[in-house]
């Protein structure tokens, strides 16, 4: 494994593409522009039923920690979860990125769901 990272490889490519060609420095900063836009490669997969439970706790303006705060609470009453929850207390890293990211892929659908932020 190398300490590079994607964007040194794209950066190594789009200078090639900005020396080889006659318009190629046009080019190689709208590729620039394009992966800076794009959404990451490795994308958490969820399934539709978190998707649904996500938008509703950001539609309802609730946050993460009312979430692991109710896995926390079944834990202590050793109270084994329902629905989402089991899904949530199982995958407890994979629900936090996808709720620090803010972008998914539904496992059913293949679909890429977007949290916008409030303005």
């Amino acid at each position: 494994m190398s300490n590079e990272t994607k964007r040194d490889v794209f950066n190594d490519a789009a200078f090639n593409v900005e020396t080889s060609a006659p318009d190629g420095s046009k080019f190689a900063d709208e590729l620039r522009q394009r992966y800076d836009a794009a959404l990451p490669d490795d994308l958490p997969v969820i399934p539709e039923a978190v998707s649904e439970y996500i938008k509703n706790l950001h539609k309802f303006h609730r946050g993460l920690v009312d979430v692991f705060g109710m896995v926390r609470d079944l834990g202590i009453t050793r109270t084994e979860p329902t629905g989402v929850l089991v899904w949530v207390a199982h995958n407890t890293d994979t629900f936090a990125l996808v709720w620090v990211l803010g972008v998914w892929r539904v496992k059913e659908t293949g679909e890429i769901v977007k949290v916008e932020a409030e303005k």
